[in-house]
């Protein structure tokens, strides 16, 4: 799709952007999502090709040295996420805009690499305290996992400023609407 555009969600872990992404999806039927790359094991009922593509991390690298990927970043050693320039392609085939929901960096990166055929947005939590709460009402991951995850968010709050538009997610109907009003404005551009 010689048109193709690129929708990017962003935001520290907890902010609340695969909520706000799945929405859209629901209500946009030519938004398409992109599965990412990533090497860290399966969660829960996660499935391959669905929730990401899980890669060895041997994998992973000889895909990054042979230049199939959009962007990657190692989050955490020997944690690798990325989008594949295969996914994007595959999706631009359908007809379809391609809506991300990828780490900060990644954000940063698809924005910089796509300029005018994407738009990208930061989901900001109202606060560190409520991140806070989000990841922990989630069960999901240890006290070390957490702590990690906040000190990465305290850093990654400082980037929204490389973002098109930041949307506060303090009340998620509110946030909801404000979403579909952004893509539907940057869809009919």
């Amino acid at each position: 799709m010689e048109n193709g555009k690129l929708v990017i969600f962003s935001a520290p872990s907890g902010a609340g952007k695969t909520t706000i992404v799945h929405h859209l999806l629901k209500t946009f039927p030519v938004l398409e999502f992109s599965v990412s790359a990533t090497s860290r094991a399966l969660r829960g009922d996660e499935q391959h090709g669905v929730d990401y593509y899980f890669l060895s991390v041997e994998e992973f690298r000889k895909r990054v040295a042979n230049n199939e990927f959009v962007e990657w970043e190692e989050v955490y050693p020997g944690q690798m996420y990325g989008t594949l320039k295969a996914e994007v392609e595959r999706i631009w085939r359908k007809g379809h805009h391609v809506i991300f929901d990828v780490d900060v960096k990644g954000g940063i990166n698809l924005s910089k690499q796509f300029g005018e055929r994407a738009l990208s947005v930061f989901v900001m939590p109202p606060s560190i305290d409520t991140l806070e709460q989000r990841l922990r009402h989630r069960a999901t991951e240890s006290e070390e996992k957490i702590q990690m995850r906040l000190a990465k968010a305290k850093r990654e709050l400082d980037e929204a400023v490389h973002f098109d538009t930041v949307l506060i997610n303090d009340n998620l109907e509110s946030a909801l609407q404000r979403a579909e009003d952004l893509i539907r404005q940057f869809l009919s551009k």
